[in-house]
Formats: structure tokens, sequence, C-alpha cells
């Protein structure tokens, strides 16, 4: 891995980590009200796998999703509009933070159904295997999503048709307010790939060296045509499963350990330690991070919201009456 690549890597990082400290304060505060389920603590999975894809590759994620939006390129102004609701915004204001698309970028959707995007990315990926392009779909979901039908299904048809995607569970060790053990029957998420015959890895989530060689192995494999994988990327969610969570069912100590231990931080003084960055650089990056984000919420905020006619369209297709 080059400086230029851990560097990137570091700022997506810093990007991502700037937009959930400025909308988590927005809603403490009163400021914004909205639905938010924070993938602090998860940074590294999403902006690791981001520095491998290209645009045209596709990502299918979740409604704790902002980070892999982020990670994909999609633009921060219009992303921070739809978060508000505003008119200006990624789906007009209509999908809100749960629902962000953008093909532009190659973020093709963002579900609020459990295991929702699964069978989605496996269609976007026969339709890349179908054109015979070289596209990668990366459809990344949380551990608690491999417990359900839609999971397993995906699985088996990816593996029957060596589907050019990768299946990447950010495994946070919580299904909503259940502990991973206690609601699933294997110790290892990524032992149930050889259930269909490809590739099952478990790889630390938080750390970006092992995330990017592992996200790179899978999806190098995916595009030369040998099929999926499954990557089961550890980590842990910061802020409970949502914003009014307190974490009651988290083990004593368990959740200020991984804050000790936060992994966008320690990949900070990583870069440091090894004479990858300067302080002076490494401040920059968060500097710029910081503005870019001040920007984008001040074009939410200036925004309109959606006209009313909007209400009625993209709901219905529209037929012509028949003569």
């Amino acid at each position: 891995m080059s400086p230029e690549v851990l560097t990137g890597i570091f700022t997506t990082a810093a990007r991502i980590k700037a937009c959930d400290e400025k909308f988590r304060s927005l809603i403490l505060t009163g400021q914004v009200s909205a639905q938010y389920y924070s993938p602090r603590g998860q940074e590294i999975i999403a902006a690791s796998i981001g520095a491998l894809l290209n645009t045209s590759d596709y990502v299918v994620t979740t409604y704790r999703g902002l980070h892999d939006h982020i990670a994909k390129g999609v633009p921060l102004d219009r992303l921070w509009a739809e978060f508000m609701g505003k008119g200006t915004g990624l789906c007009k204001g209509k999908g809100g933070p749960m629902h962000i698309t953008h093909p532009e970028s190659g973020l093709m959707v963002t579900t609020g159904i459990v295991g929702g995007g699964l069978p989605i990315a496996n269609g976007l990926a026969l339709a890349a295997q179908l054109r015979g392009t070289d596209q990668v779909t990366v459809v990344n979901f949380g551990d608690g999503a491999t417990n359900i039908g839609a999971f397993h299904e995906a699985c088996n048809l990816a593996g029957l048709w060596r589907l050019p995607v990768v299946f990447c569970c950010q495994n946070n060790r919580y299904a909503e307010h259940t502990a991973f053990e206690d609601g699933t029957s294997v110790a290892r998420i990524a032992d149930r790939a050889a259930s269909y015959d490809f590739p099952g890895v478990r790889v630390d989530g938080n750390d970006p060296v092992a995330m990017y060689e592992a996200a790179r192995e899978a999806i190098d494999r995916a595009r030369s045509g040998e099929g999926p994988t499954l990557l089961e990327a550890m980590t842990f969610r910061f802020y409970g499963h949502q914003m009014s969570d307190n974490n009651a069912y988290m083990k004593p100590g368990e959740l200020d350990e991984a804050r000790a231990n936060d992994p966008v931080l320690l990949f900070r003084q990583w870069l440091l330690d090894n004479d990858i960055a300067t302080e002076e650089r490494l401040a920059e990056i968060e500097a710029a991070a910081k503005d870019e984000v001040a920007r984008a919420v001040k074009f939410a905020t200036d925004s309109p919201p959606p006209e009313l006619a909007e209400g009625l369209t993209d709901v219905y297709q529209e037929q012509e009456e028949s003569a």
C-alpha cells in the first residue's frame, strides 16, 4: 500500500467522522429532526473498500450507511440536503437518511429493510455479468442480517451463478439490541460461505491495512469472473442502534474499551509513527473535512423544501390514456 492510498483512506475516514459528528450535534441540539443511525466506529471498513472501487462499480448499503455513501463518492452537499429533507437532495428530500441513492457515483440503493439489499445486489451483479463488463457490486449489511432468509438465498444464488459480488458483513457485534452470540448459531459469519462454495474471510475491519488487503482480494476475485466472497469485517458501533439508545444491554466496559480504541484516531497515530504523514498534513486533512461539511450544511440549510407536487411524483408509473 502506497502512502497515497493510506493517506486517501484516512482522508475518507476523516470526512465520514466529521459528517457524523456534525449530524449528531444538530440532532442533539434540536436543529434537525431525523431518524439517524450512526456509523461512528465503522469508518475504516467503508474507507478501505472505497479506495478500491471504480465509479462504475456498484454499492448497496443499509440505513446505517453514511460511511458507505461518502466512501463511494456521493456529493456531500446533496447528501446533506437529502438528510434534511430539502428539494435539492439526492432524492428530492423524499428519501431521508435511510434511503440514499446516487447512481452517478455508483451508490445504487440504501435500504431500511434488514438484509433487503442482498438480493438487489445480486441483480446488479447479474446485470454486469450479462453485459460482460468488469463491474463489481459490494453490498454492506450488519451481522443481524445474516440470520434472515434473504442472506442465505442471495449467497446461494451468487455462488451458483458465480456473480461478481462482494458480501461485506460489517459485524459490529450487535443486531439492534441483541448481542451477536445471543442470536447467531455460528461463531464466525465468514464460515457460512462454505455452504455456498465460495470464500469466507474474517478480517479486523478497524485495521486499514488488513481491511484493504482482504477487500482487494475479494474485489479482484469478483472482477476477474471468479465469483463472490463473504467478508466479515469485525468492528463496533459507538452510538448504539439509534440516537435514543442508552446501550444498557451492552456488557460493562465494552463500549468504553471500543471508544478508547477509536479506529480513526489509532490510524492517525499509525500514520505518524510510520512517517507516512506529518502532523501538519493530517491536521490539514481534518480541517478540510470540517470545512467541506460546513459548506454542505449551509447548502442544505439554505435549500428550499420540496415542491408540494413532488409528493405525487416518483410514486406511480404515469400511463397515457388509451384512445
